[in-house]
């Protein structure tokens, strides 16, 4: 099953979507590592094998970044006015058709663990331009995260959906260290 057939079922428990969280983001740590950003990270394209095994998806939208020693690379991933990805999952730079680096996947696993969390996606509305106004203008209803979210959970959340990039979680090998 695929973690959007999962959610149809309502939130997951706290300590069921850590488990999860954590390999969804070893998996895109291990794809940052070889240069990969995925760009539509969303439930549909996760799947949980009956074990528990998480297995990312569809990387028909990823595109071959460049390794750099200090800042991640933005050269050619988008061009500039070219909108593509799942809007309720798409970062502020992404929505507004700027370059993305890995800090785009970063916000779509904020979004992932966010409705994990609460049952919800963060930034849903009901067209395309309202969510993609969502994105860009407006902040998930933290209340609806459960109260047994811990308190460093809801730090990497706030993190990994920071609208400005620069202040967003850089990798997501940080992430397991929250």
């Amino acid at each position: 099953d695929t973690l959007a057939d999962r959610l149809a079922q309502g939130p997951i428990p706290v300590s069921e979507a850590l488990h999860i969280a954590r390999q969804i983001a070893d998996a895109l740590d291990a794809a940052h590592e070889k240069g990969i950003v995925h760009r539509d990270l969303k439930p549909a394209n996760i799947k949980i094998t009956p074990e528990g095994t998480v297995k990312v998806l569809d990387f028909g939208l990823a595109k071959a970044i460049q390794r750099a020693e200090s800042a991640p690379q933005t050269a050619g991933l988008s061009h500039e006015g070219i909108v593509v990805g799942t809007p309720a999952y798409m970062s502020p730079e992404q929505a507004r058709g700027k370059p993305v680096d890995r800090r785009a996947d970063i916000w779509a696993f904020g979004c992932v663990l966010y409705e994990m969390l609460t049952g919800r996606v963060a930034f849903a509305a009901e067209t395309v331009t309202d969510t993609l106004a969502a994105v860009l203008d407006r902040e998930p209803d933290w209340s609806l995260l459960p109260d047994k979210t811990p308190p460093g959970i809801q730090r990497l959340l706030r993190r990994c959906l920071e609208k400005d990039p620069k202040l967003r979680l850089h990798d997501m090998g940080d992430a397991g260290l929250d």
